[in-house]
């Protein structure tokens, strides 16, 4: 039986997969989501999935740089080689048009893309971000700071060319497979990209962390903020906060909101003191003197630790979890000894078996 013809060329030929559910309609991927969210996490109601935009929802494309100088591949790589992606179909449409501008940018430039067989060359990716108003933010990740003054000298090439904000450098010396390094240098226009989704103000800076899928991370925070208001809490913590997007969606005259996020980066993007504050989420947490009406927490995969056993021990009663790992955030539940009094689906990754949950637990 042969496999169903997708609106994707690069999947029908077997080129790139990293779609795994592309063949089976959309509307299957979605129950199939839910019916494994509800059988991971038990939940006295769970609504119905917020459906994404089956296309076009990506704000963010690590483009992996491979090939020659005059004739570079922007894409992924398989089995050691560069594999061209330019028109893939999860992009932002001006990530898409970007990929012409840069391919002449690096021949333009003279930039040497970076083999990771003989582990040569310098550029290794371009990570594209797109606001909500088309505009981006262009990083070029190398080995070296060698080629630098190359890429300075051409960026206003480039800025005519595509709706670049934000342009730097990052970093990354050592032949690892991680998406960027620790050095980032600033070379164009501003330091952060406006992220804003309509009245919540949100900024990103080059290392900081934004949901990739634009629209389904409004109606994540709105949903968070129309939850919150029923219990209309005075005090909230938002832990792991990232740019500060529950937080602010959250914030109002009335209530003291504190956001905590390890990257620096992220709170200096947020706004800094006294709302948004650098440090470790957890060791932060157990050095107040009193806890929150409501706790806000948006951990990485491996949900929140150790610090769930505080969430245990301590006298918080409500706790607002947003989660990309169901199983993690079953376990944290259960170690917490809260239940899941409401719970919804958020398909920020179509195409995939990922998924973001938000759910309202109680003790």
């Amino acid at each position: 039986m042969s496999e169903p013809v997708t609106p994707c060329r690069y999947f029908n030929e077997d080129r790139c997969r990293s779609c795994t559910l592309l063949a089976t309609p959309y509307d299957i991927q979605l129950s199939n989501k839910q019916a494994r969210a509800e059988e991971v996490l038990s939940a006295s109601e769970w609504l119905p999935p917020v459906a994404s935009a089956e296309f076009g929802f990506r704000n963010k494309a690590k483009i992996i740089v491979a090939g020659t100088t005059d004739e570079p591949t922007l894409g992924i790589i398989t089995n050691g080689m560069g594999q061209d992606l330019r028109d893939c179909l999860l992009y932002d449409s001006a990530i898409t048009r970007a990929h012409g501008p840069l391919t002449e940018f690096i021949t333009r430039a003279g930039l040497i893309p970076y083999s990771i067989p003989d582990r040569t060359g310098e550029l290794k990716s371009i990570i594209v971000t797109a606001n909500p108003a088309g505009q981006l933010m262009v990083r070029f990740v190398l080995r070296t700071k060698d080629q630098i003054p190359t890429i300075a000298s051409n960026l206003g090439w480039l800025a005519n060319e595509i709706p670049m904000e934000v342009g730097s450098v990052n970093l990354l010396p050592t032949h690892v497979a991680l998406p960027e390094g620790e050095t980032e240098i600033h070379l164009f226009g501003d330091e952060v990209l406006d992220m804003s989704l309509g009245p919540l103000e949100l900024k990103l800076r080059p290392q900081g962390f934004f949901q990739t899928n634009t629209e389904i991370t409004r109606v994540l925070y709105a949903t968070a903020a129309a939850w919150a208001d029923e219990i209309d809490p005075t005090s909230i913590w938002d832990l792991y906060c990232g740019v500060g997007g529950f937080a602010k969606a959250m914030a109002l005259s009335s209530r003291i909101v504190t956001g905590v996020e390890l990257s620096e980066q992220a709170v200096i993007a947020a706004g800094g003191p006294p709302m948004f504050l650098a440090g470790d989420a957890g060791q932060w947490a157990r050095e107040q003197d009193i806890v929150p009406d409501l706790l806000v927490v948006n951990p990485p995969r491996r949900g929140i630790g150790d610090m769930a056993e505080w969430i245990r021990d301590s006298t918080i009663e409500t706790v607002l979890y947003s989660s990309c790992n169901l199983e993690s955030a079953a376990r944290d539940m259960e170690i917490m000894g809260f239940t899941a009094q409401r719970a919804q689906l958020f398909d920020m990754f179509p195409h995939t078996t990922h998924v973001e949950c938000l759910i309202f637990m109680t003790r």
